[in-house]
């Protein structure tokens, strides 16, 4: 009887520590459950997408003339300022012409000069031929003097006067030489400085088109220029969360070589053409400080704030399953529905709970949670 009797004792032990093994192995890990308090706050609204670096405006620098390209001044990466020289074309003879341009004016020139000196000397012949033949027209009238002198007297003045003329012609002839040389000179100096190409506006170079030796046609692009106040990121917003964007709204831009950083900006411009294949609709944000060096074409991120919910209960968006979140009411899971009033990323603003509230971590590996299952709270 005595050893039935340790028997029946050493299995009742076993079975109890058997149960107390369950209970606290197993029963008790399952039925323990984690979980958060929702609190009161403030939250951003935002709506995300992914972006691209962008411009609004480009000035592809080019020349109104064709040629030879001499020498390209500026690359890629590189800032030129309003005006200067970004390259040089090939002139040609052009300089030569401009010489014998100026050179034609100074022959001209000194011809004109030259012409006026005679036409002077010419004058003052002319008055003593006029005097002298004044004074044998009057002898030859009372017949004090030869026909024959008063004959040479009058071929004289005659002859004066028409070289007179013709120094006059020769005078008009060398001024419409210089007129002819002047207009050649302008022509061939406009010509020569449209051979230099100087950038319209202050910029940063984003490409370079053309090289040295080539040739290039009229209006064809050397250099590509970006003004800094135009650079902005082009973002695809799906179409369902792009009704709350407007023009002016704050926004966050992370750019790819720079993900450790959040650059602010603005929304600048939403496009009014959807694209009815991907169903996004493209949002321009500017920078309020383009970053420098910036690059065209950069992969970005971008979070645009729609706006604000102030005093809110606030909890983490992943708790919500089924349009409401497992809370803790003395010892029993209760499950409430709540009214989501707005999300940003990892928060979500609710309604249905108050602050304070104990919020469950539903966990795949404890037994399920159902309205008025006692469940125990994780000791923290």
């Amino acid at each position: 009887m005595a050893i039935r009797s340790i028997k029946w004792a050493l299995l009742l032990l076993a079975l109890l520590v058997g149960a107390w093994l369950f209970y606290e192995k197993v029963y008790l890990p399952k039925s323990t459950y984690t979980a958060v308090r929702a609190r009161q706050g403030d939250l951003n609204l935002t709506v995300f997408g992914i972006a691209t670096v962008g411009s609004r405006e480009k000035f592809p620098v080019s020349s109104n003339t064709g040629g030879k390209l001499l020498e390209v001044l500026k690359d890629q990466g590189e800032w030129v300022k309003k005006g200067e020289l970004i390259a040089r074309l090939d002139p040609v003879d052009m300089p030569q012409q401009l010489d014998e341009a100026k050179a034609r004016k100074t022959s001209a020139r000194y011809g004109l000069i030259a012409a006026q000196k005679q036409i002077e000397s010419l004058k003052a012949q002319l008055r003593l031929a006029e005097i002298n033949y004044e004074r044998y027209a009057k002898l030859s009238q009372k017949g004090y003097a030869a026909k024959a002198e008063y004959d040479k007297a009058l071929t004289d003045l005659e002859s004066i006067k028409a070289q007179i003329a013709a120094s006059e012609a020769q005078i008009r002839s060398q001024e419409a030489q210089m007129r002819q040389a002047e207009h050649n000179i302008k022509a061939l100096s406009a010509r020569l400085a449209r051979l230099e190409i100087h950038a319209p506006a202050t910029g940063y170079v984003v490409s370079r088109d053309a090289q040295p030796s080539q040739t290039i046609a009229p209006q064809q692009p050397i250099i590509t220029l970006v003004q800094p106040h135009t650079v902005w990121v082009r973002a695809t917003i799906d179409e369902r969360i792009s009704g709350s964007i407007r023009v002016g709204q704050p926004a966050a831009i992370r750019l790819r070589s720079h993900s450790d950083r959040l650059l602010p900006g603005k929304v600048a411009r939403i496009e009014a053409v959807s694209d009815p294949v991907t169903e996004e609709r493209i949002v321009d944000v500017a920078f309020d400080k383009v970053p420098e060096p910036f690059y065209l074409n950069e992969q970005a991120e971008v979070t645009i704030t729609t706006g604000r919910l102030k005093h809110v209960v606030l909890i983490p968006s992943k708790l919500i399953r089924k349009g409401g979140v497992w809370i803790y009411d003395h010892g029993e899971a209760r499950f409430k529905t709540l009214r989501i009033l707005g999300r940003n990323g990892d928060l979500s603003a609710v309604k249905g709970i108050d602050a304070g509230t104990k919020l469950l971590i539903p966990d795949p590996h404890k037994k399920p949670l159902f309205d008025g299952a006692d469940i125990r709270l994780k000791q923290s």
